[in-house]
């Protein structure tokens, strides 16, 4: 993977590079990666999803929490795309999670594009902006900050 030509970032791609995976894997695909800068993820909110059995039942609305989280694992994925860290058994951590607001709700056949925007990174801690969007409309926005962690080396070589 080249994180000056990788673009996109589609499903083999993702579990490539964050460790989601179902039910907890909330982004379908990342697009218009810009290295270290931006991204668009994608969610396809679908009726089978776990948490729409309780929340609530005869009206599903996607949890305000899963926005967050999907917004922060299209930003986790950015970052992997931007430092080659493909394989490389990354774990993300939220460390903040600030702002956050609700402005609508997000529903099965909804699709969900999660912007976000590098506000501090680099190292091991980045800082986030986040908004969720349908069709346009706001859905949901934060600022997040999460921290990035690698495996260390051991003194062979071998990962930790």
């Amino acid at each position: 993977m080249d994180p000056q030509t990788t673009r996109e970032a589609d499903l083999a791609l993702i579990q490539r590079i964050i460790p989601h995976r179902y039910p907890f894997l909330l982004v379908d695909k990342v697009r218009d990666i810009v290295p270290n800068e931006t991204a668009v993820g994608i969610k396809n909110v679908t009726f089978n999803e776990p948490h729409f059995q309780g929340h609530f039942p005869g009206a599903p609305i996607m949890p305000g929490v899963t926005i967050i989280e999907a917004l922060a694992q299209t930003a986790a994925i950015m970052v992997g795309v931007s430092l080659d860290l493909a394989d490389k058994n990354m774990l993300v951590y939220f460390m903040a999670i600030d702002k956050a607001k609700f402005r609508r709700k997000v529903v099965p056949g909804d699709v969900l594009e999660l912007a976000v925007t590098v506000k501090r990174g680099g190292g091991k801690v980045w800082k986030f902006e986040g908004r969720a969007t349908v069709e346009g409309e706001m859905a949901a926005e934060a600022e997040f900050t999460a921290m990035m962690d690698m495996p260390k080396a051991d003194a062979a070589g071998a990962e930790a």
